[in-house]
């Protein structure tokens, strides 16, 4: 690392606080202002920073989605899941398939192929917790809405994984009559038990060392150690990372009787890690790609906000949520980001031909669902009563 990188992170660090300060004076989230703030000096405006050193610093984007799985993971509690019985989980399910319903359906009505409009809708599943986690924290928003969105978002990660490991089967089935379905199910399959059996041994393991150091600069160090473990052993096996540490969070949450002790010295240290995060993902998204998008753009950016919100009303109906969950946890789930930029690159091996068109579809939905998705769930969550302040 050199010192024009430590320069560059530095701008990144005024430019994020500035604007995060003036979005705080419009009413509108910091991740607002850190998502303009990245777009500005990102290479789509004043290009303060090069897309080559965007591509260094993908460490920190990893770093990030790391501590915030593991904060994730904090929230799903036994206690909690007795209290609310299997909600979470049917809304997750539903949000995700309607999303994936009403783009698909959406497509073939304005004419495109079968292949092409599965692909493609599958990924509108996808959900991004990164922005919505930080709304909550900002806001220290409470309620039933927003236990409901922490563990809808958490499950939305592995539900996606399946509704697109099923429509790229199908595609696949029908343009390579040579292709095994069975084959194209296991491999996501794979990727999330995997995730899942390895972060909750990795969090078993966690436990040991917390009885023989209890003191908070010790305790951080342990929390670095293996939410870095984690993200590096994902890595290493091609596993979900973000499932990975999410479940390592969920066992020390349910084991540990200092969980509270853990998670305030994790909100004591990721400040800076979010912040940085936030801006290199302003600074990636490409205003290029706005016109470029057309018809199925609009579908897409439409329909998957409306198959969300439907999926997630219906869910709640079906599970007699309370009306708060049922009218406004819908609209907080708008954000979408790394999950579907890689499921975007998937599916353009399997429709290469429409490879360019899925990219600049995703693209143009993720510069628009990250920049008004937090506002979305700031106003939602306020209007639901569990946002007090501003």
């Amino acid at each position: 690392m050199n010192l024009n990188t430590l320069l560059d992170l530095a701008i990144m660090i005024f430019a994020g606080m500035f604007c995060g300060r003036m979005a705080k004076h419009v009413h509108l989230p910091n991740v607002t202002g850190y998502l303009v703030a990245g777009l500005l000096i990102g290479p789509s405006v004043f290009g303060l920073l090069s897309e080559d050193f965007l591509t260094t610093i993908n460490i920190i984007s990893d770093v990030a989605l790391g501590f915030i799985a593991f904060s994730i993971g904090n929230e799903f509690k036994m206690s909690y899941f007795k209290r609310v019985g299997v909600a979470p989980i049917v809304i997750a399910c539903l949000e995700s398939l309607f999303a994936v319903v009403f783009v698909v359906l959406g497509l073939l009505i304005a004419g495109q192929p079968l292949p092409f409009s599965l692909v493609l809708g599958a990924i509108a599943a996808a959900t991004a917790p990164a922005a919505t986690i930080m709304v909550i924290k900002q806001y220290r928003a409470k309620g039933p809405v927003t236990e409901t969105l922490l563990s809808v978002v958490a499950i939305d990660d592995a539900t996606a994984l399946i509704l697109f490991s099923l429509a790229v089967a199908v595609a696949q089935g029908l343009t390579d009559a040579g292709a095994s379905f069975g084959a194209s199910l296991l491999s996501p399959l794979r990727e999330i038990g995997g995730a899942l059996v390895v972060g909750a041994a990795l969090g078993f393991i966690f436990l040991l060392p917390l009885r023989f150091f209890k003191k908070a600069g010790n305790r951080l160090s342990l929390i670095v150690a293996f939410v870095f473990a984690g993200i590096g052993i994902a890595t290493l096996f091609d596993l979900s990372s973000l499932l990975l540490c999410m479940a390592m969070g969920a066992v020390v949450a349910n084991f540990s009787p200092d969980v509270t002790q853990i998670m305030d010295i994790c909100d004591g240290v990721t400040p800076p890690i979010f912040l940085l995060f936030f801006v290199a993902s302003g600074a990636d998204l490409k205003l290029s790609v706005l016109p470029t998008v057309g018809l199925i753009g609009v579908i897409y950016i439409v329909l998957r906000v409306a198959g969300k919100a439907f999926g997630a009303s219906l869910g709640g109906i079906v599970c007699k949520c309370d009306k708060n969950v049922k009218k406004y946890l819908g609209p907080c789930l708008l954000p979408q980001a790394g999950v579907a930029i890689g499921l975007s690159l998937a599916a353009g091996k399997i429709v290469p031909h429409f490879a360019p068109q899925i990219r600049a579809v995703i693209l143009c939905g993720t510069l628009i669902y990250e920049l008004i998705g937090p506002a979305v769930t700031k106003l939602s969550l306020k209007k639901a009563g569990e946002i007090t302040t501003n």
